[in-house]
């Protein structure tokens, strides 16, 4: 499978409707989301040129990412746990997940640890539903504050995931609700907060119109998943 053409195609989706927005396409990197796929799968991507990629479980990437070889790099786009910190911290980036003061300073501890400063992102729930993860709208501001002061970390921006369910007007909400967001954080701890991920292979074009600089997009360019 060509997952190149695939990766092309949405990059062409993705300029245009930038353009469209008075954005520059260059602003907005796509995260090729390879969880459950085989090394075998993300090598082929990676020998058909596709260079930045998603992984939403530390165990899964541990596994998978020493068997790949060239130039490619990994984000943590799923939930992360306290416990796989060190893990996440030799493996990732980016990590867009942290949703609590407690995941981010152990993620700084490792970091320090490992020589590193870590990127990450905060993770907002901006839809209000119980199944995910991400800190309520209004505690956002107050984890982004500590986490920015937290040693070995670099808080680079904000990340949701859409509405599970809804219309185009409520995905819509959703990711202006980030948007504002960010710019009210970075305006009060006076620092930019370049990043906003959001987006996946459903709604990435909408995301792209309210400001999304990183979209995470997995079937779209593997095809459909087997599991999780």
């Amino acid at each position: 499978m060509n997952f190149f053409e695939n990766y092309r195609h949405i990059r062409e989706r993705i300029d245009e409707r930038a353009r469209a927005a008075g954005r520059k396409p260059e602003d907005i990197r796509i995260v090729a989301v390879s969880k459950t796929f085989p090394p075998e799968t993300v090598q082929a991507a990676i020998d058909q040129g596709i260079r930045l990629f998603g992984e939403n479980r530390v165990q899964e990437a541990k596994s998978k990412i020493p068997a790949l070889s060239g130039d490619f790099r990994f984000h943590l786009v799923g939930h992360l746990q306290s416990n796989k910190a060190r893990d996440a911290v030799g493996l990732f980036d980016l990590i867009h997940s942290i949703d609590k003061a407690s995941t981010a300073r152990r993620v700084g501890d490792e970091a320090l640890r490992a020589g590193k400063t870590q990127a990450v992102l905060v993770q907002v729930n901006t839809s209000a539903e119980d199944t995910k993860s991400g800190i309520d709208p209004d505690g956002a501001f107050g984890l982004c504050r500590e986490a920015a002061a937290m040693p070995g970390i670099e808080l680079s921006g904000l990340m949701t995931i859409g509405p599970l369910e809804g219309d185009e007007e409520a995905v819509r909400a959703s990711f202006a609700l980030l948007r504002g967001l960010r710019r009210d954080i970075a305006g009060r701890l006076g620092m930019k907060l370049p990043e906003l991920s959001m987006g996946m292979s459903g709604d990435y074009l909408i995301a792209v119109d309210e400001g999304a600089t990183l979209v995470r997009i997995g079937s779209a360019i593997f095809g459909q998943r087997s599991e999780g």
